[in-house]
């Protein structure tokens, strides 16, 4: 059984930023896809950014690139999603993910394993 714990969520200013961090437990990461995805209140969850299991390749949505990193610690079992120039439209809950069966994908459906989600709030 895989448990993925998320952390570093919270409440921010506009323009600030803030680190997500997410654990994995019981089987190891280091072989398979992780990414966040996030869900805002009455939306539907959406892919924010992947990364493959050796950290080599890195996606993004449209809406974060150039201001958020996905990147990945394999001896710590922990990727992180680094967050700059935070906007209000970022506030959302934001999940972590696991794709036990993909090196590297970007597609929801291929996510097996989830965390329970970390509430992000960016105020103006």
């Amino acid at each position: 059984q895989v448990q993925l714990i998320e952390s570093g969520g919270g409440l921010v200013q506009t323009g600030g930023s803030m680190r997500l961090s997410c654990v994995a437990s019981g089987r190891s990461s280091n072989n398979y896809a992780m990414a966040w995805f996030r869900q805002a209140p009455g939306k539907e969850r959406e892919f924010v950014a992947a990364i493959s299991w050796s950290g080599d390749i890195t996606d993004y949505s449209d809406s974060v690139k150039g201001r958020f990193t996905i990147s990945r610690d394999n001896a710590k079992n922990t990727v992180y999603l680094q967050m700059n120039s935070l906007k209000a439209e970022d506030t959302a809950a934001y999940f972590c993910a696991g794709a036990p069966d993909y090196g590297y994908t970007i597609v929801l459906s291929s996510y097996d394993y989830w965390g329970q989600g970390t509430q992000v709030t960016v105020s103006s």
